[in-house]
C-alpha cells in the first residue's frame, strides 16, 4: 500500500484508498493534486474540472491513460500495459502511445525527440527513471535505455482552468556532443475515436486567423511556420471536438497552444489504430541544434486544456488562463488605454509640429494615449531607409522628443513610439558599419523585404545593441508605450560567425534572445507596457503575449473585414490583447464605405484604439467619436477581460454578428450587433443572450442602435436568454450595441 499526503494551502485533505491505490486529493475548488501510486505506477493531477493519467508500463516507457473530465476520487485508474503487436508492420513501440517518444525501436508515428549520436546511431529509446512532485508541479525524468541522455518532462497545472503546460530539457551527459534533430514539447493523446473534428487558425497578411474546422483523418495534419517567426499562415492553437454538437458551447474539446515565436510545428496525426496524437514544440525543417557534453535544451511550453463546454468553453478557460497565467501583469491585468496612432495621418512625415496637432485633437475626444508611429529616426523619409539607427532625427525633432512628450502629457495622455528593433535598413548608418549583423549565407544574395534585412538576434553583440539602444530611448525620455514591430519573415538564416555545425542553433537562440531583451527592460522599465506587432497578425503566440500587454490583429482594419479577424483571434487569444482601431473610410484595402458608428462597434469588441485622419475630420466626427469613446470606457472591463460568447458566427457569408461578453462578477453583460445586408424584408434574428444569472434583473441601455419597441428596458436573466430580444436593424452595414446591468437578484 502506497499513501501520499499533502496539504494545499492550509485546507483538510482527504485521504482516499481504493484497489491497491491511494490518492491525495485536495477538496473541491482548492489547489491541484498531483499524485503517484507506487504500486501500479500510475501518476494523476486532477484540477479544476479535469483529470489527466499516465503511467510507466512493463517496458519502462511513459503511456497516457486519460485525459478528460474530473475522475472520483474513488474511480480506479488501471496501469499501463503497451499494446500488441499488430502484425509484423504494426510493431508493439510504435501503436503503443507514448508520452514522449524517442525515435527508436520500430516507431512509425511522429516522434517527440529524435537525436543523431557522433557515430552515426540515431536509435533513442527513453524509459522512465524517477520523478519528483512540487505543488502543482511535476517532473519527470527519462533516459535513453544505453546512452547517458537524458529528458527532464516538467508538467505544471493550474488550479483555476486544469491547463496544463508541458515542456521537455533534454540533457547530453555523454561525452561526445550530439545533434537533436527534433525536438517537441509533448504528445498529447486524446481517447481512442473515429468522430474528432479539428479547429485551427489560418490566414495570411490582411487576412488572419481565419478559423477552419474539419474531421480528423488518417495520417497527419501539419500546421507550422518556417518563417523563423510564428507566422500569419498558422496559428499555434488547436482544438479537437469529439462528435458533432452544432452549438460551440456543449460537447467535449481538448485544446491547446505552443508559447513559441520562431519557427514551429503542431502535427495531429491519426495513426492505424485509429489513435489521435498532438505533438508540438520546433519545427524540425532546417533543425539541427548541436549539445555539447553537459549542454542542455530546453523546449517551449505546450499548454493543453479540456473543456465539456464546447469551444466556446475551451476559449474561455484559456482566455482566463491567459489573463491570470501568462499576461505581464497576470493575474489582474489594467484595462487597455483607448489610443490613439498617428500613423495614417501622417506615415513618415512626423515632425514636432504634426504631431503636436494631432495629440490635441485626439486629447479633445477622449484618447488616453498617443502614440508617433515610423519616421521619427535617423534619415527615415520612407522605408527605404534608417532602420537600425535608432537616434531622434534632428530636422523633424531639432530638440529631441522632450517637448513633444511634455505636449502630449499636458494634455492629459501618456506618449507612445513605434520602433522595430530587429531590422536594418541596407542604407543605414548600422549596416555600413556592421554589414556581418544580419542573418546571411556566406557569398550568397541578401533577399530584402520591404527594403529591410532581418539582425541576427542570436548574435551576443546584436542583443546588446538592441537592447542597448532601447533602455537609451527609455532612460532618456519619458515614454510609456513602444509598438514592437517585426515587418518581414527570415531569408538565408545563416550564422557565419559559428562553426558550420552549431549555425542552425539561430533557430533557437535568435528567439530566446528575444525573450530575454523583453524580459530585461520590463524588469528596468516595469511602468513600460508594450504592443506585440508584425504586419498584423503576424507573430502572435503564447510566448510573445507573455512578455507583451497587446498585439496588433491585422493591419486590415476594415469594420467588415475585422469582424472574421476578431472572431477567429477569440478562439485562442483574449479580447484584452486585441487591438482594434477606428480608422478612415473609404477603407485603403477594399474602399468600402462604412459609418463612424458602424467602425467603432466593430473595434469596441476588443481593445479600442483610433488610427483615422483627424485632420480631415468634421465638428459632427469627432463629437460622435467623444460620445462613443466615453461609451467604451463604460463596458471596456467587461469586453476585455470577461467571459466571452459568439453568439452568431460573421464566417461563411453570414449576414449577421453577435457576440457578448459577461463581466467576471455578473454584473454587467455587453452586446454587439451587426447586419451586413438586409434582404427580401426578412427581419434581423432574434438574439438569446447567455452566462447570465436566471433569476437576475438585468436594465438593458443601448451603446448604440435601438432593439425593437417591444423590447422590455428590465427583465430577468432567464428572460434575455430564454425570451431572447430582437435588434431593430434594417439597411446594408448595420450595427447596434447594448449593456446590461445586473439590478436585483
Amino acid at each position: 500500500m502506497f499513501g501520499v499526503r499533502l496539504r494545499f494551502l492550509g485546507l483538510p485533505l482527504l485521504t482516499l484508498t481504493f484497489g491497491c491505490q491511494v490518492f491525495a486529493q485536495a477538496q473541491v475548488g482548492s489547489a491541484p493534486s498531483i499524485t503517484f501510486d507506487q504500486n501500479a505506477k500510475v501518476f494523476r493531477i486532477d484540477a479544476a474540472d479535469i483529470s489527466y493519467a499516465f503511467g510507466v508500463n512493463e517496458r519502462g516507457e511513459l503511456q497516457p491513460l486519460y485525459w478528460g473530465g474530473r475522475l472520483g476520487a474513488s474511480d480506479v485508474l488501471p496501469p499501463a500495459h503497451s499494446s500488441h503487436e499488430v502484425a509484423a508492420f504494426d510493431l508493439s513501440s510504435s501503436v503503443s502511445p507514448q508520452e514522449f517518444a524517442g525515435w527508436g525501436a520500430g516507431l512509425y508515428v511522429e516522434p517527440a525527440l529524435k537525436i543523431t549520436f557522433p557515430d552515426g546511431n540515431r536509435d533513442l529509446v527513453l524509459h522512465y527513471v524517477s520523478h519528483h512532485i512540487d505543488g502543482s508541479s511535476l517532473t519527470v525524468t527519462l533516459k535513453d535505455i544505453s546512452r547517458d541522455v537524458f529528458v527532464e518532462l516538467r508538467y505544471e497545472v493550474d488550479p483555476a482552468s486544469g491547463i496544463i503546460g508541458r515542456s521537455a530539457v533534454i540533457q547530453n551527459k555523454t561525452k561526445d556532443p550530439l545533434t537533436v534533430e527534433s525536438a517537441s514539447a509533448a504528445t498529447w493523446t486524446l481517447p481512442h475515436g473515429t468522430d474528432y473534428s479539428l479547429y485551427y487558425l489560418t490566414g495570411r497578411w490582411g487576412s488572419e486567423t481565419s478559423l477552419q474546422h474539419e474531421a480528423v483523418r488518417p495520417g497527419q495534419r501539419v500546421l507550422e511556420s518556417r518563417r523563423g517567426s510564428t507566422g500569419h499562415q498558422n496559428n499555434p492553437w488547436f482544438a479537437v471536438e469529439q462528435g458533432p454538437t452544432g452549438d460551440e458551447d456543449t460537447g467535449d474539446v481538448w485544446f491547446g497552444a505552443l508559447a513559441w515565436s520562431g519557427s514551429w510545428r503542431i502535427t495531429v496525426e491519426q495513426d492505424q489504430l485509429q489513435q489521435v496524437r498532438v505533438t508540438g514544440g520546433f519545427n524540425p525543417f532546417d533543425f539541427g541544434y548541436r549539445l555539447a557534453p553537459g549542454e542542455s535544451l530546453k523546449t517551449p511550453i505546450f499548454y493543453g486544456g479540456y473543456s465539456h463546454h464546447g469551444v466556446g468553453g475551451a476559449s474561455r478557460l484559456l482566455h482566463r488562463f491567459e489573463i491570470t497565467e501568462i499576461l505581464p501583469e497576470r493575474p489582474n491585468p489594467k484595462p487597455r488605454p483607448v489610443l490613439y496612432n498617428s500613423w495614417e495621418a501622417t506615415e513618415f512625415k512626423v515632425d514636432e509640429p504634426g504631431q503636436a496637432a494631432l495629440a490635441e485633437k485626439a486629447a479633445s475626444i477622449g484618447i488616453e494615449r498617443f502614440v508617433m508611429d515610423d519616421g521619427w529616426f535617423g534619415q527615415r523619409a520612407d522605408d527605404h531607409a534608417g532602420l537600425g539607427d535608432w537616434y531622434v532625427n534632428p530636422q523633424k525633432f531639432p530638440h529631441g522628443l522632450k517637448p513633444l512628450i511634455d505636449k502630449v502629457h499636458s494634455l492629459g495622455m501618456d506618449f507612445g513610439l513605434w520602433v522595430e528593433p530587429e531590422m536594418v535598413n541596407p542604407n543605414s548608418d548600422l549596416y555600413r558599419a556592421h554589414p556581418d549583423w544580419v542573418l546571411n549565407f556566406t557569398g550568397r544574395p541578401r533577399t530584402e523585404g520591404r527594403n529591410q534585412l532581418v539582425l541576427n538576434l542570436a548574435r551576443p553583440d546584436v542583443r546588446a545593441y538592441v537592447y542597448g539602444f532601447l533602455d537609451k530611448l527609455l532612460n532618456e525620455n519619458d515614454i510609456a508605450f513602444l509598438k514592437w514591430d517585426y515587418n518581414r519573415n527570415w531569408s538565408e538564416p545563416g550564422w557565419p560567425a559559428v562553426s558550420p555545425d552549431e549555425q542552425k542553433q539561430v533557430w533557437v537562440k535568435y528567439t530566446e534572445n528575444l525573450y530575454s531583451i523583453l524580459a530585461e527592460l520590463r524588469e528596468k522599465h516595469p511602468k513600460v507596457e508594450i504592443e506585440d506587432c508584425s504586419g498584423g497578425g503576424g507573430r502572435i503566440d503564447l510566448g510573445l503575449i507573455h512578455h507583451t500587454d497587446e498585439v496588433w490583429t491585422s493591419d486590415n482594419t476594415d469594420p467588415f473585414d475585422r469582424l472574421s479577424i476578431q472572431d477567429g483571434f477569440s478562439y485562442a487569444y483574449t479580447p484584452g490583447v486585441m487591438m482594434a482601431w477606428v480608422t478612415d473610410s473609404p477603407h485603403w484595402l477594399n474602399h468600402r464605405t462604412t459609418s463612424l458608428e458602424y467602425r467603432f462597434l466593430s473595434s469596441m469588441q476588443g481593445s479600442l484604439g483610433l488610427g483615422a485622419n483627424l485632420n480631415h475630420w468634421q465638428p459632427e466626427d469627432f463629437a460622435e467619436a467623444k460620445s462613443m469613446i466615453e461609451a467604451y470606457k463604460q463596458i471596456r472591463e467587461t469586453v476585455q477581460h470577461g467571459a466571452l460568447y459568439r453568439l452568431v458566427s460573421p464566417r461563411d457569408g453570414s449576414e449577421q454578428s453577435v457576440t457578448e461578453s459577461v463581466a467576471e462578477d455578473g454584473h454587467q453583460a455587453v452586446v454587439f450587433t451587426f447586419l451586413h445586408s438586409s434582404t427580401m424584408g426578412f427581419h434581423y434574428p432574434r438574439v438569446f443572450l447567455r452566462g447570465l444569472e436566471k433569476n437576475a434583473n438585468y436594465k438593458m441601455t443601448p451603446i448604440a442602435g435601438k432593439a425593437t419597441k417591444e423590447t422590455p428596458e428590465t427583465a430577468s436573466g432567464a428572460y434575455w436568454m430564454s425570451h431572447g430580444f430582437d435588434p431593430d436593424l434594417v439597411g446594408d452595414f448595420q450595427a447596434a450595441a447594448f449593456r446590461l446591468e445586473r439590478t436585483s437578484n
